[in-house]
């Protein structure tokens, strides 16, 4: 069985959950991303940091019988799930690899795209994992990119002192394990460096009322993370409870909305020519 320390987070039961609450709510983002950078039938697809594979599985409906997913991820236990909706779902075109990212062994492939949402913000060589997966991208090929810019635009439209300590906790206990909540910015910088051309390069940030799918990602991250603070360190059961009952107050408030936490979309594609980054110091 997989430590629950294979992620900050945790691979607990609560956050499989979350995780599909997460990849519901932002979906229909992913699919308008997927489809400008033209990714579709045939073609072989990286996902990086698949979890427990939600992505993965749309991926693999996209890419058909004749394309490949190969999904990466160190948690056992989310491989385990992503494995057996695979064979429920007889999708014999999703390839599962095992590996940490910043340390483990990486598929030798032709690319023809890489995807990824959430996962170099949580990694502790960012720079040289982005090299690593842009190596194996094809000229002409294309990396897909959701990640942080400014998490700290989450937040509810009258101010919360319980929710800025929320906040405050999960950027520093992502920040002491080695990853960067707002790693969008240097990402843009470093694709370029890496000859990629950047084509898309753009906010997504709402203003969402409760019962929005993106109200209950926040909702559900809010809940589950807030006790995962707790076995962290992060915050005392007290404070787990008063931003617990803060947040059930203000949701119950006629005219509740949030503001989310900003994304930064990046679609880049590969150049011709190589690149210099390994002779950079």
């Amino acid at each position: 069985m997989s430590s629950q320390t294979d992620y900050v987070l945790g691979t607990h039961d609560d956050e499989l959950t979350r995780l599909g609450i997460q990849h519901k709510a932002w979906l229909p983002a992913a699919q308008e991303a997927w489809k400008v950078a033209g990714i579709g039938s045939g073609q072989t697809v990286l996902d990086l940091g698949s979890g427990p594979g939600y992505a993965t599985l749309d991926l693999a409906e996209l890419v058909g019988p004749t394309g490949q997913v190969i999904a990466i991820d160190k948690s056992e236990r989310f491989l385990g799930a992503l494995e057996a909706e695979r064979r429920r779902r007889n999708l014999d075109q999703i390839k599962i690899v095992r590996s940490d990212l910043d340390n483990g062994d990486f598929p030798d492939v032709a690319a023809d795209a890489a995807w990824g949402r959430w996962v170099f913000a949580f990694l502790t060589q960012p720079r040289q994992v982005l090299a690593r997966v842009t190596s194996v991208v094809r000229p002409g090929g294309v990396i897909v990119i959701h990640e942080y810019f400014n998490y700290s635009t989450w937040q509810p439209t009258r101010p919360s002192a319980e929710h800025k300590r929320f906040v405050e906790a999960v950027t520093a206990s992502w920040r002491d394990n080695g990853g960067e909540p707002n790693i969008a910015l240097p990402l843009l910088d470093w694709l370029e460096d890496l000859n990629f051309e950047l084509r898309r390069a753009h906010p997504i940030i709402n203003v969402v009322e409760p019962g929005h799918p993106k109200w209950e990602w926040a909702r559900s991250f809010l809940k589950v993370g807030r006790e995962r603070l707790v076995e962290l360190g992060y915050l005392t059961q007290e404070q787990s409870q008063l931003i617990w009952k803060a947040f059930l107050a203000f949701e119950a408030m006629p005219g509740a909305r949030m503001i989310t936490p900003a994304v930064m979309e990046i679609i880049a594609v590969k150049q011709t020519g190589g690149s210099n980054y390994f002779a950079q110091p």
